[in-house]
């Protein structure tokens, strides 16, 4: 199961956000460069990054962005703001290994096809779930899907994969958040990506044997130090199969 560190920026510094709100962020690390170096120097083989700018509509602070996927060395995935054809194939363009599409994939099934054709294994459709509907502009608003019905629309496609958060239980037990992406995972055949459900250790282990989850982010417990990358990346790996005694 691959880990995915992640990073969410604001105006230029690494922040922590209570279950996605941007009202109040809180500053963790002054230099996001440093931190993707650190990630790639323990072993990430991807980094997940959001232009938490770009989510609000404010694109300043792009070229800040393109500089620490340049500094990452190791594959990007790329999320926040892409809701236009030219937003996905510049960041295509920057180097980025996989654009994250929420919005456009709520609203233009048409163009998602067109993208994920000219881009196979590069788009990740992201689907936050909020009260059985999947929410729209960075979870401001109520979209029309459902979950399932739109991973299964969008599963027939060369797509890299699905993000999935249980926007409900954020910051809660991880129970509920578990069966809900476990049960969406198993539901379609494209790979999907756990978000917003790893606390500890024990919740990577657990995750590593659900059926069609191929990765999950980690962002704010390797923030607060409830472990370190190191370990999340060793207890990800997946254990040999036994090997019987030769008589």
């Amino acid at each position: 199961m691959m880990i995915y560190p992640t990073l969410q920026i604001l105006n230029g510094a690494c922040v922590v956000l209570e279950q996605g709100c941007l009202d109040d962020p809180i500053i963790w690390h002054s230099d996001p460069k440093a931190c993707v170096r650190d990630y790639a120097a323990t072993g990430a083989e991807w980094i997940h990054l959001t232009d938490l700018n770009a989510v609000q509509g404010d694109y300043n602070q792009t070229e800040f962005m393109a500089d620490l996927v340049r500094a990452a060395q190791v594959p990007v995935q790329f999320a926040g703001g892409l809701r236009t054809e030219k937003h996905v194939t510049d960041w295509i363009d920057r180097g980025v290994g996989r654009v994250v599409l929420s919005t456009m994939a709520a609203r233009d099934p048409r163009l998602i096809m067109e993208l994920a054709h000219h881009y196979p294994d590069q788009i990740v459709v992201s689907v936050d779930v909020w009260q059985g509907k999947v929410m729209t502009e960075g979870w401001r608003a109520t979209g029309a899907w459902e979950p399932k019905a739109m991973m299964r629309a969008y599963d027939p496609l060369p797509l890299a994969g699905f993000i999935v958060t249980d926007i409900d239980n954020d910051i809660g037990d991880v129970e509920e958040p578990l069966a809900l992406i476990s049960g969406l995972a198993r539901s379609v055949r494209s790979p999907v990506i756990a978000s917003g459900i790893v606390r500890t250790l024990d919740d990577i282990a657990r995750l590593k044997y659900v059926r069609n989850i191929a990765g999950t982010l980690v962002g704010t417990a390797l923030i607060q130090q409830h472990f370190d990358l190191a370990h999340a990346l060793e207890t990800a790996r997946p254990e040999p199969e036994p090997i019987a005694a030769m008589l």
